[in-house]
């Protein structure tokens, strides 16, 4: 089988890439610089803008199936910056797909396309999307989503999955950066400190993705959308504290209460648009809420649909990640 994987050189495509090159899949990348270690992989790499709906095609032609996982994360930023690639992104991707004949196209969204400042305890895909947006990258990807799940069809089959907090060896975004930001004194205990999330291994991640490819065959799982996860919410900060501890660093104690954590969020933003800084503010809204709160999710009809479960326990895949960052020096 050719495939493309959009944002092949990103942290879940090269992922996803690495499984697919080792079940014998054609591979082909799309991304926005080359990716030297996929081509000598023997992967197919094209180099383009996302909202470049001409290049996007020239991508997918003559491939049978589409991971579309590029997108712009983060928590801050324009709505131009977040909308350009993640909506108008999928836009181009999905008329790609009906433009060349491609019959498959699995989505990777993510658990924040039904943030709704509450507790999330056991939510499951039936949940409504969120409103009241704190952040762009949210607004965005709910949009995203429910367009490409709207494009499902007899010829195009479409599957959206939602993996919350991945993490494991090779991770360039959310360990380290929490890691940055203790080492800075900038990162506090916020609320209780019990709050219990969802977090995904990234290699169960890239499972999940190509079962969900081979689940399309059949229409149990298309024009729907699951969660990802490891299957067992951690308390996120003594799961944090025990990457500290791995990396003999002094554990969290710091707190802030949540309305106060949440009333610095709205200020530095402020501050932030008033003067046009650089950079991230030091907190957020979105950040503060997702902090504190609870965010765990049912995967239940990920298992049922899509014949997903974990290959990973969650201790294997802490050791694992742990000995990764300390090599990398944190």
């Amino acid at each position: 089988m050719k495939i493309l994987v959009t944002g092949g050189g990103g942290f879940v495509g090269q992922a996803i890439i690495r499984r697919l090159l080792a079940r014998g899949d054609s591979v082909r990348s799309f991304g926005r610089s080359p990716q030297p270690e996929l081509t000598a992989s023997g992967v197919d790499v094209v180099c383009g803008d996302l909202a470049d709906a001409a290049v996007v095609r020239g991508a997918a032609q003559g491939v049978d199936a589409v991971f579309h996982v590029a997108a712009k994360a983060g928590v801050w930023g324009s709505w131009e910056s977040y909308h350009r690639p993640n909506v108008i992104g999928t836009r181009n991707v999905l008329a790609a797909c009906h433009a060349e004949g491609v019959k498959r196209l699995v989505h990777t969204s993510t658990p924040s396309v039904v943030f709704n400042r509450k507790p999330i305890q056991g939510g499951g895909p039936g949940m409504p999307y969120g409103r009241n947006w704190l952040c762009h990258y949210a607004h965005t990807k709910a949009i995203a989503e429910k367009e490409a799940l709207a494009a499902n069809s007899e010829t195009l089959r479409v599957v959206a999955l939602r993996p919350h907090l991945v993490f494991g060896p090779g991770d360039p975004h959310l360990l380290p950066r929490v890691l940055q930001s203790i080492q800075v004194g900038r990162l506090k205990i916020v609320g209780d400190g019990r709050n219990r999330v969802d977090v995904s291994y990234i290699e169960d991640v890239a499972a999940a993705h190509v079962s969900a490819l081979e689940a399309l065959v059949s229409d149990t799982c298309a024009g729907k959308a699951y969660f990802v996860s490891q299957g067992e919410p951690v308390q996120l900060w003594p799961w944090l504290n025990q990457i500290l501890e791995g990396l003999g660093k002094p554990a969290l104690t710091k707190r802030i209460p949540l309305p106060l954590a949440y009333v610095a969020g709205g200020v530095a933003e402020g501050i932030w648009k008033l003067t046009g800084k650089a950079g991230e503010p030091p907190i957020t809204r979105f950040v503060a809420v997702e902090l504190a709160k609870d965010h765990y999710f049912d995967i239940e009809p990920t298992y049922r649909d899509i014949g997903y479960r974990p290959e990973w326990t969650t201790d294997f895949a802490l050791k694992a990640t742990i000995e990764d960052l300390r090599i990398k020096g944190f």
